[in-house]
């Protein structure tokens, strides 16, 4: 078997099966690589705390004060070395139509070039981890099986929180069981071509930067970084990127959203999976604290949804993860509480500020920042020190199943049914506080169309929109209008069965740029709506955009809400719908004829009807 992707026209169709073929891969890498040993990891508390206790050591992590966050510590990126590099992140597909005008493709020939270059040597006086991992429970209806080497010891502690690391992953691979191979390095050998010493520093990275995925071979590869889904290939690469297009191939989802259960003051259960871009309040729906009596809502997965039809002909979905790898900054005791109790111990931090108490501290955690830190960089911080204390994308990762609100069937094998489909953006104008699409093809359209207005003139025109399909932009494997055709045909399998799709809008502002709804907690109260949609106990006003509630369905008991707010809220502005309509249909172009049919016949349908709303 070849060190390096392997090319399909040359191949079976998956080399990647059992472990006779897995023990061959991991001997091909170390004789590339030339790392100075190889350690197979069985995902242990032990091996855990041996890494950990060894990268205190090393100046890798520092030990947080156990007597406010035990078993914690703190990870200080290189300052160049900090976030996503969508720019280096490659899909390598044989046809580059496949890949889509909005991925950046490679030849998968000249990247394997690239690769063995790079990788040649490039773990000279390191360790090679070898990583099994399961991404969903061991052995689940829809769980898969993945196999990550890296040189990097905190990918190692980070990874067998955000999955299912070890030796029982390792055994379901068993003899003929296909698994995700991923490759990564952080591109900084210890020694040179000669042998001659190269020292370390505490977070290895390199200048040059590579994440590349090959569909047709499942293979990641990365190098350069050690940051988050840079590095942590189990996350976004493969439960997204890679896993987006085996659910194509297989017929099923793997989609960017929350997953929760709602259930109501009856006692009827919901479970509803959400798409939002990144800003828009994702997390907090993930750990929704309803603000109306009897409601109660329970977290499934604050990131990462899999979908697939079950035997009944229902849509069921699961949560991949083991982990939450959340944004720091914004985060508290008021924007999102079972965050934070979560986060309580047995967390890694990376870029946050370190408190005088050995404790973590970030933008937005308390009102008043501390008089004394020390920042991201490591360097002491006032608040006169006109720079953020911790970086704007400091992470914590921490075990879902300490986070407070989490269902206790999270990680049930089959996974749960869902019943509804939620989409959002960020959108000050326009989008109403909630819709519900007339019919599947109606929801598609929508879930097409998500787009966050342009808040800086950096970004763009100030207003206009920047489309964000599914939520998926970065993270689809493959041409995001295949992926549309895929949903649409999901539905036409699942039918009568097929959840109900609704739009929310948190964001909606006045002239004054006020907001219009309260949000957090009383997010309920839409969700409430939704819920009677689904008991069949609410009527909707029909709208050229969806079916919107009346506003005696809404509960706005104790919000004190002007009338004038509450009709802006349910408000279609047929005028500013036409023009976003003109938005849509010069991003709809950049697809070319791979749009479908019936999302082109939407959006001619909804200029007219737009023309005939009063």
């Amino acid at each position: 078997m070849s060190s390096l992707p392997v090319d399909r026209t040359e191949t079976a169709p998956h080399p990647f099966r059992g472990r006779r073929a897995l023990h061959a891969w991991v001997a091909d890498l170390a004789a590339l690589t030339q790392p100075e040993r190889v350690v197979w990891c069985d995902g242990s508390s032990a091996e855990q705390d041996r890494l950990l206790k060894r990268m205190v050591a090393d100046g890798v992590l520092v030990k947080l004060n156990p007597e406010w966050r035990p078993n914690s510590y703190l990870a200080r990126s290189d300052p160049d070395d900090v976030a996503r590099v969508e720019d280096r992140t490659f899909i390598c597909s044989e046809d580059e139509a496949d890949a889509g005008p909005t991925n950046h493709w490679r030849d998968p020939a000249v990247m394997r070039g690239e690769l063995r270059e790079r990788f040649d040597g490039a773990m000279r006086g390191r360790t090679m981890y070898v990583l099994p991992f399961s991404m969903g429970p061991v052995g689940g209806a829809i769980s898969q099986v993945g196999v990550q080497v890296t040189d990097s010891p905190y990918v190692v502690v980070s990874t067998a929180i955000m999955t299912r690391m070890g030796d029982a992953a390792l055994g379901e691979i068993g003899d003929t069981a296909e698994w995700v191979p991923a490759v990564h390095s952080v591109g900084a050998p210890l020694a040179g071509p000669d042998g001659g010493a190269v020292p370390d520093v505490p977070w290895p990275s390199n200048a040059v930067k590579i994440i590349a995925h090959f569909p047709e071979t499942r293979e990641i590869w990365s190098y350069g970084s050690g940051y988050g889904g840079n590095a942590l290939l189990a996350k976004k690469c493969f439960a997204l990127r890679i896993a987006s297009v085996m659910a194509r191939d297989e017929g099923w989802l793997a989609e960017h959203m929350l997953l929760v259960r709602v259930t109501s003051p009856a006692g009827r259960a919901y479970h509803l999976a959400a798409a939002f871009p990144s800003a828009c309040g994702k997390t907090n729906f993930a750990m929704l604290q309803p603000t109306l009596p009897g409601w109660r809502v329970e977290t499934l997965g604050d990131d990462i949804a899999w979908l697939r039809p079950g035997p009944d002909g229902r849509l069921w979905a699961m949560n991949p993860e083991a982990g939450f790898f959340g944004v720091a900054p914004g985060t508290s005791e008021a924007t999102n509480p079972a965050a934070m109790a979560t986060m309580w111990g047995n967390t890694i931090f990376t870029n946050v500020a370190l408190r005088e108490d050995g404790d973590v501290w970030w933008e937005g955690m308390t009102p008043t920042p501390p008089a004394h830190l020390i920042d991201w960089r490591g360097e002491p911080w006032t608040p006169a020190s006109g720079r953020p204390a911790a970086h704007p994308n400091a992470r914590f990762t921490s075990p879902a199943d300490q986070c407070p609100v989490l269902a206790d069937d999270w990680d049930a094998h089959d996974g749960v049914p869902l019943d509804a489909i939620v989409f959002g953006g960020r959108r000050t104008s326009n989008v109403p506080l909630v819709s519900e699409a007339a019919d599947w093809v109606d929801g598609v359209f929508t879930g097409a169309t998500i787009a966050s207005e342009q808040t800086a003139a950096a970004e763009g025109p100030v207003g206009a929109l920047r489309f964000d399909p599914f939520a998926m932009l970065p993270f689809c494997g493959y041409d995001m209008a295949d992926h549309w055709q895929h949903w649409l045909d999901i539905g036409e399998r699942l039918g009568a069965k097929a959840p109900r799709i609704f739009r929310v809008n948190w964001f909606r502002r006045d002239a004054d740029g006020r907001f219009l709804w309260p949000g957090f907690g009383d997010n309920i109260r839409v969700l409430d709506w939704i819920v009677a949609r689904l008991e069949d106990e609410a009527d909707a006003v029909p709208t050229p955009i969806g079916l919107l509630p009346y506003r005696h369905d809404l509960d706005l008991d104790g919000l004190g809400l002007p009338d004038d707010d509450v009709r802006e809220l349910l408000t279609v502005d047929a005028t500013g719908w036409r023009r976003e309509c003109d938005q849509i249909a010069a991003f709809f172009a950049r697809f070319g004829d791979r749009v479908p049919g019936s999302l082109a016949r939407r959006l001619t349908r909804l200029r007219w009807q737009l023309g005939e709303y009063a």
